[in-house]
């Protein structure tokens, strides 16, 4: 039998200061709003935001907005994504402990719904159409969710399906309570979602589009490999396999990627409004 790898099993505490302890997952986080705001920058060098700064126009400040928002959004959205989603009948029990959020349990697409409803709030408060606001916004997610998986490895969550010991690449958790060698499912998330979706999203953004269809692409992008990444992950043990043999996150993945296909289109067929925000010549 060939030698499996094993996971190190890395203290989840990063550094302890006296009572005080920090996280690694905690640093992923921190990570992931860094990456925001470098690519932020970079993206408001990109057109259209280029031409819409100045007064009243896209600027610097807008992208720390922005980011207390979305975060607010991320973390809101994704507890009570997660309560809704997973464990509603143990959350609707126990309303008190979806406060508990250092005891885990977060949702990407709880997430995605809170960072929505929290642009939504940006975009009417400084009169720009959302899916501007939108566009601007999404290249710069993927490669915090990259952070967000390197965060799931070295806590040993969340971790894949049974694999063939064969494959050079699988690991035993000993964290499952099992032997068994497993796809590093976080590492393929990592991957596909992070950095794979990142590159082809920021490629994609720095041609003209049309207003929505950034968004769109990352709804179809994000939906598409996270389904793919669903087969090589274990599915949550109160919840198994559903309906046609697919998983929670695969069931929500499909609304994304529907909606996604719609917004594209839509914004292809649509009559292209004049941008708001612009800096008017004197």
């Amino acid at each position: 039998m060939p030698a499996m790898l094993t996971h190190p099993k890395i203290d989840p505490v990063a550094l302890q200061l006296g009572p005080l302890a920090i996280h690694w997952y905690g640093l992923t986080y921190l990570a992931a709003f860094g990456l925001f705001m470098l690519l932020a920058h970079l993206r408001l060098k990109h057109q259209p935001y280029a031409s819409l700064q100045g007064p009243g126009g896209w600027s610097r400040k807008d992208i720390e907005d922005m980011l207390f928002l979305g975060v607010l959004g991320t973390v809101v959205g994704g507890r009570v994504g997660y309560c809704l989603f997973y464990k509603p009948e143990f959350y609707l029990a126990n309303p008190l402990q979806i406060l508990f959020i250092w005891q885990g349990g977060m949702s990407f697409h709880g997430g995605l719904l809170g960072v929505i409803a929290s642009q939504v709030w940006f975009a009417r408060s400084r009169g720009r159409p959302f899916w501007q606001v939108m566009d601007f916004v999404a290249p710069c997610v993927p490669l915090g969710l990259a952070a967000g998986r390197v965060g799931n490895f070295i806590n040993g969550e969340l971790w894949g399906r049974a694999a063939d010991p064969a494959l050079p690449w699988a690991m035993v958790f000993p964290q499952s309570g099992t032997g068994v060698p497993r796809h590093p499912s976080q590492l393929y998330q990592f991957l596909l979602e992070g950095v794979l979706l990142f590159i082809l999203l920021w490629l994609y953004a720095r041609q003209p589009r049309k207003m929505g269809q950034v968004s769109a692409f990352f709804l179809v992008g994000y939906g598409a490999f996270r389904f793919i990444a669903e087969y090589f992950r274990e599915p949550d043990s109160h919840l198994g396999v559903l309906a046609l043999k697919m998983t929670m996150g695969q069931w929500l993945c499909i609304p994304m990627i529907l909606g996604g296909v719609l917004l594209w289109v839509w914004a292809e067929t649509r009559m292209e409004p004049a941008p708001r925000g612009a800096v008017r010549p004197r």
